[in-house]
């Protein structure tokens, strides 16, 4: 059924308030996904404060230059569906990430980071840095592993001075 022309504009409305509300969006192509796979994906989303909302290109297109972002959802293949993000890329990236390569896993159907935006930069992000910031290890084990780099030095040092005190 088609829509008219208030309920394209309506949904323009709704599209751009979200993406003016957001600190980044994330532009995810999808194939044969299910509606409960949805679900589990969109209750995941909701844990870390974000949203998912599957528009017409065409009229997601209008949203996106109202707001003046740069992507061009007409370029997507096949259907598009777009993540809102009130924290930034990598709090919905692993989600995303983890999401698409098990539903490719289990042969179940295809999702695929066209690109992201991020709305503090105000800059597009391609597939490949988006899936770098997807692979990283979290803040908690990025600020452990820095703290055993620092503290391995004085570990050693310590352990040299214990085999010397041992030896006399």
């Amino acid at each position: 059924m088609a829509l008219t022309k208030q309920q394209k504009g309506s949904l323009i409305d709704e599209a751009a308030k979200k993406l003016n509300e957001s600190k980044s969006a994330v532009f995810t192509e999808f194939n044969k996904v299910t509606v409960e796979d949805f679900k589990k994906l969109r209750g995941e989303l909701r844990k870390v404060g974000a949203d998912m909302k599957v528009l017409k290109k065409t009229l997601l297109d209008v949203a996106l230059k109202k707001i003046g972002a740069t992507f061009d959802p007409l370029s997507a293949k096949t259907q598009l569906a777009t993540i809102f993000a009130k924290g930034d890329l990598s709090s919905v990236a692993g989600i995303i990430h983890k999401f698409s390569k098990e539903l490719t896993k289990a042969k179940k159907g295809e999702v695929a980071v066209m690109a992201a935006y991020d709305f503090a930069e105000k800059r597009l992000v391609d597939a490949n840095e988006f899936k770098a910031i997807a692979t990283l290890p979290s803040r908690e084990v990025l600020l452990a592993q820095v703290a055993m780099m620092l503290t391995m030095p004085l570990k050693q040092v310590m352990m040299v001075l214990n085999e010397k005190a041992k030896k006399s």
